[in-house]
């Protein structure tokens, strides 16, 4: 069965251009029903690679395809718990994902792994094959601020992700008030555009905007790149 992609451009915003792209969006777009009274959500992700840094160097070569696993929570609540493997192919992306309790996420967090079984999700499965055989471990912390819009047609989702920031500390993935430090100027931001099939021209033209142009970008091998102690080849 193939995989289903979607579309998604990145954007490195100003402040400024995201007050004006928020103005425009508003009338025509919904809040994502999950953000709550504050209208956004905190995204905490920690991403696993292996003794190579295969994830890291695919990203800065740009290869495609290429995969990435992560584990995700929402608002450092450890109640809703994803395991996500995200595939990048050209410009389009497809997500696969499956929940874990909290005491997988902490064996995959502390090193220790668990056996394959049968009856695992195949996302699951696939993960625990990688950690045990390519010694797959949490490198890095990824949190951000996200305010997301959705749109029916099209199954548009544009996001506004602020205040990104990284840790080393992996160990400390569940606690409230983790310790991360930013890894982008202050007031530069990310807009994300998702799509299925095509993208409204009312919802593409409400985001045109002065000074603004698609961008490779990956929070990820940003976060990577910038880490205490960097990334090295190989492991080494």
């Amino acid at each position: 069965m193939a995989l289903e992609y979607r579309n998604e451009l990145k954007y490195v915003v100003s402040s400024r251009q995201i007050a004006i792209l928020r103005n425009r969006i508003r009338p025509l777009m919904a809040l994502d029903a999950h953000t709550g009274t504050k209208g956004k959500y905190t995204i905490r992700s920690v991403y696993f690679d292996d003794y190579r840094n295969i994830c890291y160097l695919e990203n800065a070569d740009g290869t495609s395809p290429r995969e990435k696993f992560r584990i995700r929570i929402y608002n450092a609540d450890e109640k809703v718990i994803r395991l996500e493997l995200k595939r990048k192919e050209g410009g389009k992306t497809h997500k696969d994902s499956c929940f874990l309790t909290f005491e997988q996420c902490q064996a995959f967090l502390t090193g220790e792994g668990m056996p394959c079984e049968d009856g695992y999700p195949p996302i699951l499965q696939k993960f625990i094959l990688k950690y045990r055989a390519e010694r797959y471990r949490p490198k890095v912390i990824v949190e951000y601020e996200r305010e997301p819009y959705v749109y029916k047609a099209g199954n548009v989702r544009v996001t506004f992700d602020t205040d990104i920031r990284s840790s080393n500390r992996v160990e400390a993935f569940f606690e409230k008030d983790l310790f991360a430090r930013p890894v982008m100027p202050t007031g530069s931001h990310l807009m994300e555009v998702k799509y299925d099939e095509f993208l409204p021209d009312i919802i593409y033209n409400s985001l045109q905007a002065d000074g603004l142009s698609q961008e490779t970008f990956s929070k990820y091998y940003l976060c990577r790149r910038y880490n205490i102690g960097g990334v090295k080849k190989n492991g080494l």
